[in-house]
């Protein structure tokens, strides 16, 4: 069962957890009311109104898992995010590698730092912004939604981040065996696959640093997190790390 840290105010609940990491014990859960630093995938920052969405890092340790499959975390924990969400309203995805999106809108960002030592994931600190009772976004992030947009009423905090952690526990537990059963991995990656946003067999918009676009299907995700597109013009398949290729732009929505 994992333990729950509530901190009044923190720059960033990554960054806390990480500078005590050493003392507390796997499964400690830290969370804030008021994050003014939160950092968000590719530098970006993550914006929260104070109170009224869910800050918080995960901190796991001694995971028996190879670093060459580490992705596979980001997809339990993508996937645990989407069985709570789906309680509420459906069209959720996971948007490559880990934001939860509902159609074309970002609800959920996570930042994933994974401490290496050897062969071996000495740590992994989960760190999860979730637009909860947010109604309006000053910030210049393209497309922000939160859960009481979709349903229409504000949900108690402190509840919705239990129920999240327990779905997480829950999607990782087959991670945490020193022998996995690699039947239930290759479920796990399927269900993320069959959950990735705009992974329909059509060709999409991608662009890469230097301007590019260019139209790709999403063919898979590679154990290393890699993703592979095959190009609609040229039909050869290439698989993209993160920061390598990006998503075009899309504009705002509501639902």
């Amino acid at each position: 069962m994992y333990h729950y840290i509530k901190l009044k105010a923190t720059a960033s609940t990554n960054t806390y957890l990480a500078s005590v990491a050493a003392v507390l014990p796997s499964g400690t859960i830290v969370y804030t009311d008021c994050q003014s630093a939160g950092r968000g995938q590719r530098g970006n920052s993550w914006e929260a109104e104070p109170g009224k969405n869910l800050s918080f890092s995960l901190l796991l340790k001694a995971i028996p898992l190879e670093p060459a499959r580490q992705f596979l975390i980001s997809e339990a924990v993508a996937l645990a995010l989407l069985d709570v969400l789906d309680t509420f309203a459906d069209g959720f995805s996971v948007k490559w590698p880990n934001d939860i999106y509902r159609h074309d809108s970002k609800i959920s960002g996570t930042l994933i730092e994974n401490a290496l030592q050897g062969s071996r994931i000495l740590h992994s600190i989960i760190g999860i912004g979730l637009n909860v009772n947010q109604s309006h976004f000053s910030s210049d992030a393209p497309n922000p939604i939160s859960l009481c947009h979709i349903i229409g009423r504000e949900t108690p905090l402190e509840p919705l981040l239990r129920a999240i952690g327990t779905a997480i526990e829950k999607r990782l537990a087959p991670l945490d065996a020193v022998h996995p059963d690699e039947a239930v991995l290759a479920a796990l990656h399927r269900d993320y696959f069959a959950r990735l946003y705009r992974a329909d067999g059509r060709p999409h918009p991608f662009s890469l640093p230097d301007g590019t676009r260019f139209l790709a299907v999403i063919t898979d995700v590679r154990p290393d997190g890699r993703l592979i597109l095959t190009d609609a013009g040229t039909r050869i398949a290439t698989p993209f790390y993160f920061k390598e290729v990006a998503f075009a732009s899309i504009p705002a929505s509501r639902p």
